[in-house]
């Protein structure tokens, strides 16, 4: 069986190519996304494998169907970057993996910290040798209340870490399948010092965070973001940073990140005026969708991906 492997930088290709020697899969793999200009390495290859970053859409489906492909299997948890109507009018299967939860939840703690600690501030004074304490001392979590939205393997491996930390924890979950349960959201937002975000995006928690969910927060309050980046509406963040009304924001992921997230913009300008103003503030820290990236979860993801891929095939010999 053949499946042909999107986006791969080196450490993953290097983990496909070994997975894929392991389960005897033909393995043709290529740093470059998927695309139409792409399409051509699927031809013989019903299944493919694609990274979380390149937005997945109905022409390229249309083209991939037409080379062959049937079933696309994301090496991600999230699947909002393939358009799945498109796929399921061209029957072409779609699939997510589960990776290790410890990856998100490590990172979603490390910033959950950090924000608490105005480490952001504290090591921009650094770097240009301003070794002062600062003018406001951080927080210690056991003395906070920590808003976790969403109790899913990553919500609940983020709910184990802070019990470590002695903070008093809220919760406020949803289905896949049902919506956010609003009450409960806001009566987080009103009394969590640290609000962090752990549920899919979908129609229904687009811009979860809005306007008025932002004014709710608690004043000086923390946001991180670890999950996707449309669940919070950015310019109201944005807003809220620059006014003072919140005390800071530690975000992994950020909307309208695709172009940016996974480049090297240093040479290059970064048209993203809401994420370049979110730079400017001292008490924000942006990691570029990166909580993921460990050498377990990608060994997680890249497995789950070709095991798929496997999976398939078979269902279809048989089924």
């Amino acid at each position: 069986m053949g499946v042909t492997a999107y986006g791969c930088a080196p450490v993953e290709a290097d983990l496909v190519r070994a997975v894929a020697a392991r389960l005897g899969v033909r393995a043709s793999i290529t740093d470059a996304p998927v695309s139409p200009d792409t399409v051509a390495l699927a031809v013989g290859n019903r299944c493919i494998s694609v990274d979380h970053r390149t937005p997945v859409t109905g022409s390229v489906l249309a083209a991939l169907h037409a080379a062959g492909v049937r079933f696309v299997s994301t090496r991600s948890v999230g699947v909002d970057h393939v358009d799945r109507r498109a796929a399921a009018r061209l029957g072409i299967s779609v699939a997510n993996v589960a990776y290790s939860p410890d990856s998100v939840a490590d990172h979603t703690l490390m910033l959950i910290l950090m924000g608490l600690r105005r480490a952001s501030s504290l090591l921009r004074r650094v770097e240009v040798h301003d070794y002062r304490s600062g003018d406001r001392p951080g927080r210690e979590l056991r003395d906070l209340t920590v808003g976790v939205v969403g109790t899913g393997r990553i919500g609940t491996a983020v709910i184990d870490r802070l019990r470590g930390f002695g903070c008093r924890i809220a919760t406020c979950d949803s289905r896949r399948d049902a919506p956010v349960d609003r009450p409960s959201l806001t009566s987080l937002l009103r009394r969590s010092d640290v609000v962090t975000l752990h549920v899919p995006l979908t129609v229904g928690t687009r811009h979860l965070l809005d306007r008025p969910g932002i004014a709710q927060m608690k004043p000086g309050a923390v946001l991180v973001n670890t999950a996707r980046g449309g669940l919070v509406d950015t310019e109201a963040l944005v807003e809220a940073l620059e006014g003072g009304r919140l005390g800071g924001a530690a975000l992994d992921v950020v909307e309208g990140e695709e172009g940016v997230f996974s480049q090297d913009r240093r040479t290059t300008p970064v048209e993203h005026p809401l994420l370049l103003r979110l730079h400017r503030l001292p008490d924000v820290i942006i990691t570029p969708h990166t909580a993921y990236y460990t050498d377990h979860a990608l060994g997680d993801a890249v497995a789950g991906s070709l095991l798929g891929c496997l999976r398939f095939e078979d269902e279809q010999r048989h089924g």
